[in-house]
């Protein structure tokens, strides 16, 4: 059994190298690998190094692992109502007998009676095989509920994040690419106006979250041209960006710590006044603020400017 620091390191393991260990993985559970030297090759390591790794990672020996998941993943196809005969020659049995017996002394009932029981298996590490042909890994369920991501927030910081990286990479841009009406008649929200060019479709983002800030503070309504394409540059958008998404940060986190995101503004800058709770205007912030941003890339893109894929996944791997 791994300790629960083993286990922690197993799960780091597959944020940090998800690559190297579904490689190590997919070793261990591809039926056409018949023992450890096999398992290695194919994962192109030395047998030693192969089954090293893979307990260090798992805390189980990839004979033990494999039998195991091929174990689960052999059980779920009996409960779907396949035979066993074809179960066993699919997972690596050399007879339906030899797997019958596997079975029985793991599962208690034989091949016949699968339905009865749950095709998971106890394991040290909450690697579980996850139909139809993949892996599961379980969370650790002594953390905290403090201690786990909030789905909210990283969406926030990716948000920010990502729009750093595209004010980045914009600042290659001559001037006149930067205004240049590449989507005449482009819009995104018809209150916010036009946005044809990539200046115009960067600002938007950052003004958004300004004006939803002021309405939320209460303060007047920001003025447009720090975010203009034609009064600002790739460069001076950016650093303003920097002062909005330091507070657009604070005012998420705040109003999240302190229960608050169900709480209502009564927004007096629209006409007619409307009323919207915190955690609706985060989520409109997001869809709108994701919207430009893939347009923003497109734009780039036209001009030959190469950014990052915006996906949430590749940012919280990289981070």
């Amino acid at each position: 059994m791994t300790d629960p620091a083993e286990q922690s390191a197993l799960r780091a393991s597959a944020h940090r190298r998800r690559d190297r260990l579904r490689e190590l993985l997919d070793s261990v559970t591809d039926v056409a690998n018949t023992d450890v030297g096999d398992m290695a090759r194919s994962s192109f390591a030395s047998e030693f190094h192969f089954s090293r790794e893979v307990r260090r990672m798992t805390g189980e020996s990839p004979a033990a692992l494999r039998r195991r998941v091929m174990l689960e993943r052999a059980a779920w196809r009996l409960q779907r109502g396949e035979a066993v005969s074809a179960v066993a020659a699919d997972e690596g049995w050399s007879s339906a007998e030899v797997f019958s017996r596997a079975f029985r002394r793991t599962y208690g009932v034989p091949p016949s009676q699968a339905v009865d029981v749950h095709f998971r298996l106890p394991a040290p590490n909450g690697l579980h095989f996850h139909p139809p042909q993949s892996l599961w890994l379980d969370s650790d369920r002594d953390e905290t509920a403090s201690a786990l991501p909030d789905v909210a927030q990283l969406m926030v910081a990716h948000d920010l994040d990502d729009t750093t990286h595209l004010l980045t990479q914009a600042a290659h841009l001559t001037a006149g690419q930067w205004v240049a009406e590449v989507a005449p008649g482009q819009t995104v929200l018809e209150w916010d106006g036009p946005e044809p060019s990539i200046g115009a479709v960067l600002g938007a983002i950052v003004w958004t979250k300004e004006v939803w800030l002021a309405t939320i503070a209460g303060d007047d309504f920001p003025a447009r041209t720090s975010t203009q394409p034609d009064s600002t540059d790739a460069a001076a958008l950016l650093s303003h960006h920097t002062v909005i998404a330091k507070r657009w940060r604070a005012m998420v986190s705040e109003y999240t710590a302190a229960g608050r995101l169900g709480d209502t503004v009564i927004d007096a800058l629209c006409d007619p006044p409307e009323s919207f709770q915190l955690f609706g205007i985060v989520a409109h912030v997001l869809t709108y603020s994701a919207h430009r941003r893939e347009l923003a890339r497109a734009m780039l893109a036209g001009h030959g400017v190469t950014t990052r894929r915006g996906d949430p996944l590749d940012w919280m791997r990289g981070s």
